[in-house]
């Protein structure tokens, strides 16, 4: 049996069909699910980017740092210019030299008064090993005296690290420490580090007693380790 369709039926029927397939594209094209890119529609992906964006507006910009005041009010150049005082007394019974004054010592105005020297942390072993009745701070390196100890440098010009110093300066340096042990007459003179008491002799050692005394007295060298955090023997207090 064949089957007829007239011109005007086949028409008809095609613009049915075109109409058809136009609503399925409006559909598709309004429907929620729907992106010219990709045809579907993300609704997570464009879910996040409002709330990343939501967040990016959010922020607040960031604030600039404000430069770190070590020493307050002062500049570096002006604590340079510091003067840091010894502490000595007759006849005492152990004396610390150190090599010179740093910057925070200088700056505080007390001896191992920074925080990267464990000498600071070593205030409290003072008691411990029963030199001292008290437990003692940097703040009360004034009162040293008072209990037998001293405290000086061998060079009294504060600089940023012993680098600085020149081997003139460690002469001199030299020369006067002996003429102070000489005036003062302690029982020990305790050098705090190697590298001290190597300048001042000329020669190396270890740590422990020295079996030389200083030239020209009869007082006993005694050599720790360096209280300094930059020491790589022992770079930690408990290691001293």
């Amino acid at each position: 049996m064949c089957m007829f369709v007239c011109p005007g039926s086949r028409l008809k029927l095609n613009a049915i069909t075109d109409k058809r397939m136009q609503n399925q594209e409006d559909s598709l094209r309004y429907s929620p699910y729907f992106t010219k890119k990709s045809g579907v529609y993300d609704e997570a992906k464009e879910t996040n980017g409002l709330k990343d964006e939501g967040k990016s507006a959010g922020k607040s910009p960031k604030k600039p740092r404000r430069p770190v005041k070590r020493f307050g009010e002062m500049s570096e150049e002006d604590v340079l210019k510091l003067k840091l005082p010894e502490h000595l007394d007759y006849n005492l019974d152990i004396l610390f030299v150190g090599i010179n004054p740093g910057l925070m010592a200088a700056y505080k105005g007390h001896h191992y008064a920074g925080a990267n020297n464990h000498f600071c942390g070593y205030w409290p072993c003072l008691y411990e090993s029963g030199l001292v009745p008290e437990r003692l701070t940097y703040l009360d390196d004034v009162r040293c005296p008072s209990y037998g100890i001293g405290l000086t440098n061998m060079v009294e010009r504060t600089t940023r690290g012993s680098a600085d110093l020149s081997r003139q300066e460690m002469r001199d340096g030299k020369d006067g420490l002996i003429r102070k042990v000489e005036l003062y007459k302690p029982l020990i003179v305790c050098f705090n580090g190697k590298v001290i008491y190597e300048l001042f002799s000329g020669s190396k050692c270890t740590v422990g007693q020295q079996k030389d005394p200083i030239p020209g007295t009869n007082t006993v060298v005694y050599v720790m380790p360096s209280t300094s955090g930059r020491t790589q023997t022992y770079p930690r207090a408990s290691d001293k």
